[in-house]
């Protein structure tokens, strides 16, 4: 999408989610999540690919409070493009709840991501995609080998948004970066739930979380399968992934769920019900969602 073309509107989230059946274990995070807006504080950006309704830090300390959540993760969203002043803000309002990663091109300098890490941003987020969207999504490996060296000095985490295609070729770079600092792989890799767990590229990421050298978020179950709202074919791969190493995965709602439709928005609260229910030991729960993402995200 070329700046001159008008963004697409997507819906927003469900209004009044449902409080999940099991109160989550104290510390438990949320690993996931954008904010948006208000527009006219923090205006969306030329040549973005969506234009969302306002997702305000107000209403997703709300959302963490309906479900019981301590922290959560806010993640630079593409409807700010480079422009991580609404994270930043929500950073400095809610230093006890939110840590967040940003998304940058190199026209920041160095010296600002040690300001935004005393703020409490602690990563960034890169997408690998088998070809250029055309519109501002994310930046690739390339940059982040001008930030390499300082992300490794601060502690960061490098996240990665990652077409499901291109994993096989990427594994190896990425079990070497994963050598300094943690590599987190969005969304169980977002592989079409109809191709199956023994498809090469989910192969690939199952072998880097049971050597330890990635962390997956098994987030976004949507983003597998269309089978609203239990998405039973995207179970498989959570379920792999548990199998794999529970020590190497963080669950997140993935709020405010940018492109999903409202026919098919899920409710946050059964969303965690679906991660109980998939989830059953309690040891690995508390892992997933204490233990690991407050060793990644909390310091």
């Amino acid at each position: 999408m070329s700046i001159t073309q008008k963004p697409v509107r997507i819906a927003g989230p469900v209004a009044n989610p449902k409080a999940p059946r099991e109160t989550p274990p104290p510390g438990a995070w949320d690993a996931h999540a954008h904010i948006f807006g208000p527009a006219d504080q923090f205006p969306y950006a030329p040549g973005r690919g969506y234009t969302p309704p306002d997702a305000p830090v107000e209403r997703y300390i709300a959302l963490l409070d309906r479900l019981g959540l301590a922290r959560g993760l806010v993640v630079q969203g593409n409807a700010h493009g480079y422009d991580n002043r609404v994270v930043l803000d929500a950073l400095a309002r809610y230093p006890q709840r939110l840590r967040g990663v940003a998304i940058t091109d190199t026209r920041v300098a160095l010296s600002d991501l040690r300001a935004w890490h005393a703020l409490g941003m602690r990563g960034l987020r890169f997408h690998l995609l088998p070809e250029d969207p055309g519109y501002v999504r994310g930046v690739g490996l390339n940059v982040f080998e001008t930030f390499r060296a300082t992300m490794r000095e601060l502690g960061w985490v490098m996240q990665i948004f990652c077409d499901h295609r291109v994993m096989v070729g990427v594994a190896p770079t990425l079990r070497a970066i994963s050598r300094e600092m943690p590599v987190i792989v969005d969304h169980m890799l977002m592989v079409p739930a109809a191709k199956g767990v023994n498809e090469p590229n989910f192969q690939a990421l199952l072998r880097l979380v049971g050597e330890g050298a990635v962390h997956v978020k098994v987030s976004a179950a949507y983003r597998l399968s269309d089978k609203f709202p239990d998405y039973p074919d995207a179970r498989p791969f959570h379920d792999a992934l548990v199998a794999a190493n529970p020590e190497r995965l963080v669950w997140g709602t993935d709020w405010p769920h940018p492109w999903v439709t409202a026919a098919a928005m899920p409710d946050e609260g059964h969303l965690l019900d679906l991660f109980y229910a998939w989830t059953p030991d309690e040891r690995v729960r508390r892992k997933i969602l204490v233990e690991t993402p407050t060793q990644l995200f909390a310091a």
